[in-house]
């Protein structure tokens, strides 16, 4: 298991050479959203309408920050559960969408959309949401203000720490641990 620093934007020549078990640490920008802004999002897309942030080359982040305590860009910041989002991100990725970064496994479907759009899904540690935060130099709200914490939040990171779950080669850190300690 090899370890990168990457910065976003990412190509598709960054993405390969991440594999299942890598670590990750990531520099630039990292957008935010959950539900309510992926289903905006979606219903856009079936309009026809324009997105209102670029996600070529991007990674999302679910998460739902705390309020920023003073002098702070932000509070707490551990991952959410990223299945409730596996309806919407086929449809990002197929757009350009690089990676996501939550917690927790993904469908079958995810991991194909993974696969034909060269892409990854990360994992942020759980529970660690004040440590994670430390990693995060600056952020704004870029779309869907009235969804408070839920917003699409344009975040400014350095060494923001990752692990890779879900690989564009269809490796699956889970599925591996699982074989790994599985009593046949």
């Amino acid at each position: 298991m090899a370890e990168h620093k990457i910065t976003t934007p990412v190509t598709d020549d960054m993405i390969e050479k991440l594999h299942a078990g890598d670590k990750v640490f990531v520099t630039g920008f990292l957008l935010t959203g959950r539900d309510a802004a992926h289903k905006k999002l979606i219903d856009l897309v079936k309009e026809g309408k324009e997105l209102p942030v670029d996600i070529k080359g991007q990674f999302i982040y679910y998460v739902g920050p705390t309020p920023a305590r003073p002098g702070k860009p932000i509070g707490s910041a551990g991952p959410t559960t990223s299945y409730r989002m596996d309806t919407y991100a086929p449809t990002l990725h197929a757009l350009g969408l690089k990676g996501t970064i939550g917690k927790g496994e993904r469908s079958k479907e995810v991991k194909e959309a993974l696969k034909k759009h060269k892409a990854v899904y990360l994992a942020a540690v759980g529970g660690a949401g004040a440590l994670i935060s430390k990693s995060i130099e600056g952020s704004e709200v870029v779309a869907y203000p009235e969804l408070g914490p839920e917003a699409i939040i344009r975040l400014k990171v350095r060494d923001f720490p990752c692990i890779v779950i879900n690989d564009m080669h269809g490796g699956d850190l889970y599925e591996e641990g699982k074989k790994k300690y599985r009593i046949e």
